[in-house]
């Protein structure tokens, strides 16, 4: 069964489409303030340049908010930027070699993610050194270009016993879906456009961690 780690427990992350034209580093205040307990920095459509002065001020943002800082598919910002992890997807760099680059920059303790869409890639990830997975798209999503079919909540229960690293639900997971994803044996999940793409991004944020915990919490009552 997957170990709960409380720093994954409500995962947010940037996405510049449903952001309404705002910055991300004024996206990524509000989700903090929210209550995001882990921060994901994913910007694709944007210069190297603008990458790196933007993972620069939200690793000072999440350290003033004592959350997780994961930088999206890149290794060397995450390296660079000083955050806690990054996160790659099925045609990123090979989890085993994002383990090699950190450990040569001094850095064996940098937190490595990897997008799972079935068991096989759950196992494989784990195999190979992920220190967590993302499991999903749970629901339809719009999210990310390519995307891949739902796999369902109903099959988070099979992965969260399988993999003995913590998972992390992701895909289009909205507010009235929170209890579901906790009924399956979700520990830990994050939560995309519901929030960047709230007019009040903030007391979106606080609405789904509270919803979230509420439905964790009820759980354990059984």
């Amino acid at each position: 069964m997957s170990v709960f780690d409380p720093r994954f427990e409500f995962y947010a992350i940037t996405d510049q489409a449903s952001a309404r034209g705002r910055r991300d580093e004024d996206v990524a205040a509000a989700l903090l303030k929210g209550g995001a307990t882990c921060l994901q920095y994913r910007a694709k459509k944007v210069s190297a340049r603008e990458q790196w002065e933007t993972a620069l001020e939200l690793r000072r943002l999440t350290l003033q908010a004592g959350a997780l800082f994961v930088v999206n598919d890149r290794v060397d910002l995450a390296l660079d930027s000083g955050a806690d992890g990054v996160h790659l997807g099925q045609d990123d760099l090979p989890v085993a070699s994002a383990r090699r680059l950190a450990r040569r920059a001094g850095r064996e303790d940098l937190i490595i993610g990897c997008s799972t869409h079935s068991a096989e890639q759950a196992a494989e990830a784990e195999q190979s050194g992920a220190s967590y997975i993302g499991y999903g798209p749970l629901y339809a999503t719009l999210t990310k270009e390519n995307n891949v079919h739902p796999v369902g909540v109903e099959s988070l229960a099979e992965i969260v016993r399988w993999v003995s690293i913590p998972v992390v639900a992701i895909g289009g997971i909205k507010l009235e879906q929170l209890q579901a994803v906790a009924a399956s044996g979700g520990k830990h999940c994050a939560v995309v456009t519901a929030l960047t793409g709230a007019e009040d991004i903030e007391a979106a944020t606080r609405a789904h961690v509270a919803r979230w915990r509420e439905a964790k919490q009820a759980l354990q009552k059984i």
